[in-house]
C-alpha cells in the first residue's frame, strides 16, 4: 500500500517511528519564532530585495521567502510589499523593524556574555565629522587588532542628534562635542580632547588683531544649532561683536574652504588634522585662550558594551593618535 504524506505538518519518522511536528505546526502552537526569521526580514528591508538579502545571508531566495512567510503567519500581518524585484515594508513592517533590530542585538549581546566576558558582537558608535577624519582612522588598526570579534558600525552625525541616539539606546556610544548641560546619570562621559577657538582668515589678510578682524569682515558663522557653534556665538555676544554681514554654515570644512577663497572670516575650533588640502589660510588665536570646544566619548551605562567603550577611551586620546 502506498505511503501517504501526513497533513497539517505532523506525522511519523519512517525510520524510527518517532512522531514529529513541522516548524509551521509548532508556530501554530505558540512556540517562540526563530530569530533567523527576523534577521531575514531586517536584511530584506535594508537591502530592498529578497535576492540581495539572500546573497547577504548565504541562502537561496526561496529559503528567505519561506522565512518571511513564516514570520508573517506568526504576526498575522503582511510585512512586505513586492513590486517587481523591489521590496518595501508595509505599515506593519515599519512598525516592528526597530524592535526587531533591538531584539537581534540583544541575542548577540547574550552570546557575547556567554563567552567568558569576551567582547563580541556589534558595537554601534556615533561620531561627528572631525572625529571621523581626525580620531577614528588613527585608532582603528589597534582597536580591530585588540577586539577582533567586535563588528564596529560607525554612524556620522551632529552632536545633538548623536547625543539623543545614545540616550535612547539606538547607539552604544558616540564621540561628540561636550554638551552645554550636565551629563545625565544614565550615561558615562570622558573628555578626550580640547580644541582652542581660533579666527580663520585668508593668508593675504595683514590684520593681526582678531577682534578687529571679526568686526570688519564678512563673517562665516559656525552654525548656532550645533554645540560648538554656540561657543563661538557666546564669545561674540560677550565681546559685543555683532556682524552685519554673515553666512551661517554647519560644515567646518566648508567654512575653511570659503575663508581660503576670501569669502569671509570665521571663528571656529582648531580641530585635529586633516583639514581640506590646498587651503590658503591663517589661524589667529584669541586673547581668551580658555575658549575651547571639548570633545569626548558618551556612552549609556545600560549598554552591553559600556565596559568596552570605557576601555576604548585611552585609544582615542590625542597622544595615542
Amino acid at each position: 500500500m502506498p505511503t501517504h504524506q501526513p497533513r497539517h505538518g505532523s506525522g511519523t519518522d519512517t525510520c524510527s517511528g518517532r512522531q514529529f511536528k513541522s516548524p509551521a505546526s509548532a508556530e501554530k502552537k505558540g512556540l517562540p519564532m526563530d530569530t533567523r526569521f527576523l534577521e531575514s526580514f531586517i536584511a530584506i528591508v535594508e537591502r530592498g530585495s529578497i535576492a540581495d538579502a539572500a546573497r547577504h545571508l548565504g541562502l537561496t531566495p526561496a529559503a528567505v521567502a519561506q522565512r518571511i512567510k513564516a514570520l508573517e503567519d506568526e504576526i498575522r500581518q503582511p510585512l512586505l510589499v513586492r513590486a517587481g524585484r523591489s521590496v518595501t515594508p508595509t505599515a506593519a513592517g515599519l512598525g516592528i523593524i526597530e524592535k526587531s533590530r533591538l531584539l537581534i542585538r540583544g541575542v548577540e549581546d547574550l552570546k557575547a556574555l556567554a563567552t567568558h566576558n569576551e567582547f563580541a558582537g556589534e558595537l554601534k558608535l556615533g561620531a561627528i565629522s572631525t572625529a571621523l577624519t581626525g580620531i577614528l582612522p588613527f585608532m582603528l588598526r589597534k582597536f580591530l587588532f585588540d577586539y577582533p570579534k567586535i563588528d564596529l558600525h560607525v554612524t556620522p552625525g551632529q552632536s545633538t542628534k548623536l547625543y539623543h541616539e545614545v540616550v535612547e539606546g539606538q547607539l552604544d556610544g558616540a564621540i561628540i562635542v561636550e554638551p552645554p548641560f550636565a551629563i545625565p546619570k544614565a550615561c558615562g562621559w570622558k573628555r578626550i580632547l580640547s580644541e582652542p577657538m581660533v579666527v580663520l582668515v585668508s593668508e593675504d589678510c595683514t590684520e593681526m588683531d582678531p577682534i578687529k578682524i571679526l568686526k570688519k569682515n564678512m563673517f562665516l558663522r559656525y552654525d548656532r544649532n550645533q554645540w560648538g557653534g554656540r561657543i563661538a556665538d557666546a564669545y561674540l555676544r560677550e565681546t559685543r561683536i555683532f556682524p552685519t554681514r554673515q553666512l551661517e554654515l554647519d560644515s567646518l570644512e566648508a567654512i575653511a574652504l570659503m575663508v581660503s577663497q576670501k569669502v569671509g572670516v570665521s571663528l571656529v575650533p582648531d580641530w585635529l588634522k586633516p583639514w581640506p588640502e590646498g587651503l590658503r589660510i591663517r589661524k589667529i588665536p584669541l586673547p581668551d585662550t580658555l575658549l575651547q570646544r571639548h570633545i569626548g566619548v558618551l556612552w549609556l551605562h545600560a549598554s552591553s558594551h559600556a565596559n568596552l567603550l570605557r576601555q576604548m577611551v585611552p585609544l582615542l586620546q590625542p597622544q595615542q593618535l
